[in-house]
């Protein structure tokens, strides 16, 4: 029978000149002989358990946040109510209609001055509306109007410095007419039609020069509102 080495049982051969190895891991022999070393397993060797963890502190309670009164809108006026008082003295309100009131106003206007006679006189210009169409239309409003001769023109809006923040709508009652935009020199920069039943917003804003301009065969007539 051929005896089995050592190496077959995992034993490992160590000479006299390599280090020695602590006492509880292996079992030495004589200094200056060959040395037997057996190696531990590691799967058979008991588990040494983790050191036991230290209590954490408990969480202190805390008392209840008290609860805040909920928000409410109903003091912001520039959110809730349009047009009224805020109740913040650095917010004053500016007693200023809207874009829509003013529409509205210039659309009462030119509903009222489907009457020929209602009409102004003088053509070229521009003349306060009839009193009947400036009671119609209400509010601190200026109603204004306008009569063409076929290619006949009128000055339009210029810039107000008294009143940068003025609306100013037009609506066309009768006729056919365009807003010319043209520079300083004349070049035209633009061209816009009106039409009968849709209200047109102006304003005096940049350096252009504006001017209506009866485009059609027949008396145009147009009614202005300012606010």
């Amino acid at each position: 029978m051929t005896p089995l080495s050592g190496r077959a049982f995992g034993e490992t051969t160590l000479t006299a000149s390599e280090p020695s190895w602590p006492h509880d891991d292996i079992s030495t022999a004589l200094p200056h002989a060959k040395r037997r070393v057996h190696v531990k397993d590691p799967l058979t060797m008991p588990q040494q358990s983790s050191a036991p963890t230290a209590d954490r502190p408990t969480a202190v309670g805390h008392a209840p946040r008290p609860r805040t009164a909920p928000v409410s809108l109903d003091g912001i006026g520039d959110v809730v109510d349009a047009g009224r008082s805020s109740g913040y003295a650095h917010l004053d309100a500016r007693g200023l209609p809207t874009l829509g009131q003013v529409v509205t106003a210039a659309r009462a206007a030119a509903a009222s001055l489907h009457r020929p006679t209602l009409w102004p006189s003088r053509r070229g210009s521009w003349q306060p509306a009839p009193r009947s169409t400036r009671r119609r239309v209400g509010g601190r409003f200026r109603v204004t109007t306008v009569a063409l001769e076929p290619n006949g023109f009128v000055p339009g809006p210029v810039p107000r410095s008294e009143g940068p923040h003025a609306l100013e709508v037009l609506c066309l009652v009768r006729g056919r007419a365009h807003l010319i935009a043209a520079e300083a020199d004349g070049r035209m920069l633009s061209a816009t039609e009106l039409a009968i039943d849709r209200a047109r917003v102006v304003g005096g804003g940049g350096g252009e020069r504006r001017h209506l301009v009866n485009t059609g065969d027949e008396i145009a007539v147009l009614v202005r509102v300012t606010a």
